[in-house]
Formats: C-alpha cells, sequence, structure tokens
C-alpha cells in the first residue's frame, strides 16, 4: 500500500533477483501482494495466492498508469487462501476540504445523507466527494482497465479496500474534521455498495483514530472487514490478525507485512 509502496520504486532496477516474471502462479504458497503504480516495470512475484492492486496512482484523482498490466497478474494469483479472493482492489483516499481554493474536484451540488451539498466544506459536501471519487474511480479507471486486461469489469467480483493514510490530505484540527473525514469514506463506501461490491478499510490504528476517529455502529463503516498494515515480519503480521479492528462489529481479515521490499499479506481468515 502506499505506505510501504513507495519504498518499492526501485525495485525495477533489479533489486528483487529472486523473483520470476509475471505469470501464472504455479508454486504454492500462502502469501499475498499487493502493489500499485510504484511497482511499474517491476517483475512481479510469481508465487502468490492472491493479489490487491491499486487503482489510482498515488491520489484519488489519478489512475495507476499500469492497471491493465497488474490486474492481468492479480487474476492469475492461485487462489489457494480460502476467504481470499484472487484478485482484489484499493482504492486511494483523502478529503482536501479545508483546501478549497486549490482542490478542483470539489463537488458543489448532491442530495447526501447529510443533507444537500453546497460546495462549502461541509460533512456533506465531504460525503459527495467520497462518492464521486470511488465513482471516477470505478468508472474512469478501473473499467476500462478490467475490459483492456479481459478480466472481470464487475465491481460485484471484488473486494476493494480504502486506503487510510496520513500521507494523504485530511481534514484536521477538530471533531467537526474528523466527522467529515468519516463522511469521506462513507460517501465511498456507498457508492461501491450501491454497485454491489464489498468494501473494507486499510490503515493502521494510530492513522486511523488521527483520520476518522470513533466510527458510531449506525455508519455504513461500522461492520466493514479491515486489513491492518504496520507489521514488519510474518510473524508480527500473524499476530496482528488478533488486534481489534479499525471500525465496530468488523473483522480482521488481512495483515500486511514487508519483506525484501514487496508489501506481503498475511490472510486472517
Amino acid at each position: 500500500m502506499a505506505s510501504s509502496a513507495w519504498r518499492v520504486a526501485v525495485i525495477a532496477a533489479g533489486a528483487m533477483a529472486a523473483v520470476a516474471v509475471p505469470g501464472i502462479a504455479t508454486a504454492e504458497t500462502t502469501v499475498g501482494y499487493d502493489v500499485s503504480h510504484p511497482q511499474c516495470g517491476a517483475d512481479l512475484p510469481r508465487a502468490r495466492a492472491f493479489a490487491v492492486v491499486g487503482v489510482n496512482g498515488g491520489l484519488s484523482t489519478r489512475a495507476n498508469p499500469c492497471l491493465q498490466e497488474q490486474l492481468t497478474w492479480a487474476w492469475d494469483s492461485s487462489g489457494d487462501v480460502a476467504g481470499q479472493p484472487p484478485a482484489q482492489l484499493y482504492l486511494n483516499t483523502a478529503n482536501p476540504g479545508q483546501l478549497l481554493g486549490e482542490v478542483k474536484t470539489w463537488p458543489d451540488s448532491g442530495s447526501t445523507p447529510y443533507g444537500s451539498c453546497d460546495g462549502t466544506n461541509s460533512t456533506a459536501c465531504s460525503w459527495q466527494y467520497g462518492w464521486e471519487r470511488a465513482q471516477n474511480s470505478v468508472l474512469s479507471f478501473f473499467t476500462p482497465a478490467a475490459r483492456a486486461a479481459r478480466v472481470d469489469s464487475q465491481p460485484s467480483r471484488y473486494v476493494w479496500w480504502l486506503d487510510v493514510e496520513t500521507m494523504n490530505t485530511w481534514q484536521v484540527g477538530s471533531v467537526d474534521a474528523l466527522a467529515r473525514n468519516r463522511a469521506t469514506l462513507e460517501g465511498m463506501t456507498e457508492y461501491l455498495h450501491s454497485r454491489d461490491a464489498d468494501v473494507g478499510v486499510y490503515s493502521t490504528g494510530q492513522q486511523w483514530a488521527q483520520i476518522v476517529g470513533r466510527v458510531d455502529e449506525d455508519s455504513v463503516l461500522a461492520g466493514l472487514d479491515s486489513w491492518l498494515a504496520g507489521s514488519v515480519t510474518a510473524g508480527q503480521a500473524e499476530d496482528a490478525c488478533d488486534k481489534d479492528p479499525l471500525v465496530p462489529d468488523g473483522d480482521v481479515v488481512l495483515s500486511q507485512y514487508v519483506r525484501d521490499e514487496w508489501d506481503r499479506n498475511t490472510s486472517c481468515r
């Protein structure tokens, strides 16, 4: 994911001589990988049980330029881990509402669960921003790439993870700011649910608390699966499976760790 993906930008220069060229995952393994735009041009791991591909190019407004190739690679994963689809996706998230003068994609209208959006830095417009960013990522980025790759282009066939990290632009400084950040993630979730897609959230406990804060049980975020980041060894990742989920009534189903410059993932199911 973005927090560790930036560290793999040098892989294309040959840092991973031990991995094979992309292709069908023939070797038995229970390990999954997540990749995105920093891995463009890299020789992606051949032995993989499942893969999570970033739809965006670091920002929710940008496409991953290698999405087509990486979708093909993901669908060739072995799928040998029960409960983990071989090809999964993640979206970059953010809420730049405190920088309205610099944001060209901030909505100026829309009916939301928080009332009507009027173009201001409000909870309603934050929700609408999330809906529109998810919609654009699906329709403008994912769907054309999936069709070009000749893999399933139906959003309902994927788990969609929302990547929540402090390296992206979020509102800060107040309880209301946290509420607006939550509303953005709720808007993204509602759009994906409207496409019958499964949704989960990715973060560390510390970053989630800083960006999102407390999630009420009546929020659409409650009950979503969690994918926890922050481990550096496979053992730590396995232990993290027993940590609290990021949202109430949710379950930790994936745990990420970094080894040999790759983002690897352990299934907690």
